[in-house]
């Protein structure tokens, strides 16, 4: 069988980029791959994606909301050429400086870099929308009960079934409840490691999207939770009220009932977290990920003191082992 590395370089030879230099980027925490070019010519730069079909990845869904954000004007990636049945595309490249990297260094822009990211949610609140599938309550509710089945009993040994399928109608009810309204489009991993920072851009377009490939359709205050709530980095408190504040008054949402699916949002993102984190350490050997369990157990432990959240709150409080070090401990491999 041909190796990945025979396919890519075939793919390229079919681009002006066959001759260009080739450097590893970073990765995530997906099987996909990438590579920096650069045309030795021209010092011009693009990335070459590798995304594995035989490792369940797709690059299909990437193109498609690269194609429709780049339509609405904002800054996804330009695809350059694309290969779906082998995996490999071939993006523009936007450059390095992701909101996680600038902010250490330029902390006057936090506040700056926040608001320009809150404003691209707020594009998209009134933008067309694409056809997507839904990130509805009983999926919500099952990823949320990660939590249970990888946190939970990679520290405790064992799996409560029977506490997962109470946890998860209950939770779905409590969705069902509260996160209602017209949908948008959600990007579900929209924080300062996928953001990245164009300033010579306008408005909007100043805001680098990366990693959106599994968007869906879902409610507003998602993707702003996610930012806001990051698993990566402290944002201040301040910054994310303001930012809150900022999309209600821009998109003139109903202020009580966006407020309550924020919170029962970030309670729903931070226990899928929990479980991912688990996963990703236990099943595929990234112990690095448990570190950053606290800080979303800090998330998650706040948003339990809203009163819609009042039928799991104890629940959760109960069956759920604090982030102790002997408890983290047990989650590395």
């Amino acid at each position: 069988m041909t190796d990945r590395a025979e396919l890519a370089d075939i793919f390229l030879a079919a681009t002006p980029w066959g001759l260009a230099d080739r450097a590893l980027l970073a990765g995530d925490a997906s099987n996909r791959r990438y590579e920096r070019l650069t045309d030795p010519n021209t010092g011009k730069t693009a990335v070459l994606m590798d995304a594995s079909p035989e490792k369940g990845e797709d690059v299909r869904p990437f193109v498609k909301i690269a194609k429709y954000l780049c339509s609405q004007n904002l800054s996804a990636p330009e695809i350059l050429a694309e290969d779906a049945e082998n995996g490999f595309l071939l993006i523009e490249d936007l450059g390095d400086d992701l909101f996680a990297r600038v902010i250490p260094h330029a902390p006057e822009l936090e506040r700056p870099l926040y608001e320009a990211a809150t404003d691209v949610l707020v594009q998209l609140f009134s933008a067309p929308m694409p056809d997507l599938d839904p990130y509805g309550p009983r999926l919500m509710a099952e990823m949320a009960g990660l939590a249970i089945r990888k946190y939970r009993a990679g520290i405790l040994g064992s799996h409560d079934e029977d506490l997962q399928v109470r946890f998860e109608n209950a939770f779905e009810d409590i969705l069902r409840g509260t996160v209602k309204g017209d949908y948008v489009i959600v990007q579900r991993d929209y924080h300062a490691e996928n953001l990245l920072w164009l300033p010579e851009r306008d408005g909007t377009a100043r805001v680098g999207l990366l990693d959106f490939q599994d968007a869906r359709s879902g409610h507003p205050a998602y993707d702003l939770v996610s930012m806001l709530q990051d698993a990566r980095r402290d944002v201040p408190a301040g910054v994310e009220m303001q930012m809150l504040a900022r999309f209600i008054a821009k998109t003139g949402v109903d202020e009580s009932g966006f407020r309550t699916a924020y919170t029962v949002l970030g309670v729903q993102r931070n226990l899928r977290i929990l479980g991912v984190f688990a996963r990703l350490s236990l099943d595929y050997g990234k112990p690095h990920y448990v570190d950053l369990i606290p800080r979303v157990w800090d998330h998650m432990i706040r948003g339990l003191d809203h009163p819609a959240l009042a039928p799991v709150s104890n629940m959760l409080r109960d069956a759920l082992p604090a982030p102790v070090p002997e408890n983290l401990a047990k989650l590395r491999p």
